[in-house]
């Protein structure tokens, strides 16, 4: 099988759980260090699958790495090749896929719920999971691309996922692990805010029942990553 490639923004968001269950999986992955200056490969097809992190930039900045990412997810979805998207990941592919991303009402930072759609497709992804209490770390957010099917919404963000065929773009974060959550506490004043509200927690909430939140979280991204790998050549 040809590797999965992870295409990592920023030194602190790579693919955390992630990796951790491909390497269960016994699916090779290669790591993309966009952060580093790694050049984003041209052609999808090198890869069995496309898998993009977060990063604390925005999809509208004038990055040269973005354009050329926006192309080559349009490129795999053409080729049938699976893409997925966390957060950031997410709003790229949005993007690339004819939808816009912008300024999302509040920070959504935290542990927060997240309501699965009733629906077949999300039946599809989610299983019987109608609620969940995900991970969110983002201020911007994404608007369902043109043929995508919105799945997943939380009080703060109206698209929190949306699936077309083999691709999933995700708004929240499945992929944290308890080092990855509080290596991102560490940076919570750097996101400039000056205390905590209904839509963002403190690194003291983030941190409480930390493993027991972890290891329910890992349970949505098994379905969701075992679905996803499903699609892969």
């Amino acid at each position: 099988m040809k590797p999965v490639a992870i295409f990592r923004h920023s030194p602190t968001e790579g693919p955390a759980y992630f990796a951790t269950f491909l390497d269960a999986h016994r699916i090779p992955w290669r790591l993309v260090r966009v952060d580093a200056g790694e050049p984003v490969p041209p052609d999808p097809r090198e890869f069995s699958g496309l898998v993009f992190m977060g990063g604390p930039m925005s999809v509208n900045d004038d990055l040269l790495w973005i354009r050329d990412v926006l192309a080559l997810i349009n490129n795999a979805a053409q080729a049938d090749i699976p893409v997925l998207g966390h957060c950031l990941g997410g709003q790229l592919m949005s993007k690339a896929l004819g939808g816009k991303v912008t300024r999302n009402g509040v920070k959504e930072i935290g542990w927060g719920a997240i309501a699965v759609a009733d629906s077949p497709a999300a039946k599809a992804w989610f299983g019987a999971t109608r609620e969940f209490t995900g991970f969110h770390w983002h201020g911007e957010t994404f608007t369902i691309p043109p043929n995508a099917i919105h799945v997943a919404q939380s009080p703060y963000c109206a698209n929190q996922a949306f699936v077309l065929g083999k691709h999933l773009g995700m708004q929240c974060h499945v992929e944290m692990t308890p080092e990855l959550i509080r290596s991102w506490c560490d940076d919570w004043e750097k996101e400039l805010v000056k205390k905590a509200s209904s839509s963002v927690q403190t690194p003291a909430q983030m941190l409480e029942r930390l493993d027991e939140r972890v290891r329910s979280l890992n349970k949505i991204a098994d379905r969701l990553y075992g679905r996803w790998i499903e699609g892969l050549s």
